[in-house]
């Protein structure tokens, strides 16, 4: 039995959280799928999974086998990377992760003249508005908008964007302007938010926040301003979001006085004092664009 071979297809079949998910990430047939995991089992004369209605559990010794599996992969990885030369040119697969419309506007086009300078790297790029963990999905970069916790990773501040609160020119003449953040009691919402409710909109020169009952919510940003474009109502992004439609007229800055605290943006990557050539040679390349992609937002 290969047992990195075995410790790939339980990690894939973790990840997915079936065995037939297991199988279709990993283009592997089911049976060998069960086999392997089996076999692993039988190896280590353990249970490692609990094959249950709702899909996989880890039994505890499953657990930190996992766990265990991940960093000897993760190290075996290393390793194959720099015998392979990743260390002395930029080359290889470089994973990238962003916010969906910050990765659109500006983190994209960075990526595809990237690519077009190394000719030997190649970009997967993964938007997500939530945030992604690096070590755990084999990420290298991430460009992330707010605070950052602690944790071991490495920051490179890059700029900053700001709340701003927006609403149509035609849904200000039907409806008023509003001059304070309590006026908003007053008027139609749209809240960017997914499964959890995120209605508390905070202004940075006012301690009390104001609690909305939203007419409308969506879990994109570009459909809060589609949305708040055709007069839906007052909505609450981010200005490189925004940007775009306030210039063409199709959203109204509002609340001006009442401008939160501005939101960092930085590029963030693990703390390995070894990095690949192609991950250093994409900050250095990144950090300047994104500069100057953010001094010229409003």
């Amino acid at each position: 039995m290969d047992r990195f071979d075995a410790m790939r297809i339980l990690l894939a079949t973790v990840d997915a959280g079936s065995l037939s998910g297991g199988s279709r990430s990993l283009r592997m047939p089911l049976p060998t799928v069960s086999r392997k995991v089996s076999e692993l089992e039988a190896h280590l004369g353990t249970r490692l999974l609990v094959r249950a209605r709702r899909g996989l559990l880890l039994t505890e010794a499953g657990s930190a086998f996992v766990e265990a599996s991940r960093r000897l992969l993760g190290d075996l990885q290393e390793a194959e990377r720099a015998a392979s030369g990743e260390y002395r040119t930029p080359r290889g697969e470089l994973r990238v992760t962003a916010s969906i419309m910050f990765g659109k506007i500006h983190v994209a086009p960075i990526a595809i003249a990237f690519m077009r300078a190394f000719s030997e790297v190649q970009v997967r790029l993964v938007l997500a508005d939530n945030v992604v963990d690096l070590p755990e999905n084999h990420l290298d970069v991430a460009i992330r908008i707010g605070p950052l916790p602690d944790s071991s990773l490495v920051a490179r501040r890059v700029g900053s964007v700001r709340w701003m609160t927006c609403a149509s020119p035609d849904y200000l003449a039907r409806r008023g302007i509003p001059k304070t953040p309590d006026d908003l009691l007053e008027h139609d919402c749209i809240a960017f938010e997914g499964l959890q409710q995120s209605r508390s909109w905070v202004f940075g020169n006012r301690a009390k926040p104001v609690h909305i009952n939203p007419r409308y919510s969506v879990n994109t940003a570009d459909a809060v301003i589609d949305a708040a474009s055709v007069g839906v109502g007052v909505a609450r992004v981010t200005s490189y979001q925004a940007a775009q439609a306030i210039q063409a007229g199709a959203l109204v800055s509002v609340l001006s006085d009442y401008v939160p605290d501005h939101l960092p943006v930085h590029l963030v990557h693990s703390g390995h004092a070894l990095l690949p050539l192609k991950t250093r040679a994409f900050l250095d390349f990144a950090m300047p664009r994104l500069r100057s992609c953010l001094l010229e937002r409003l």
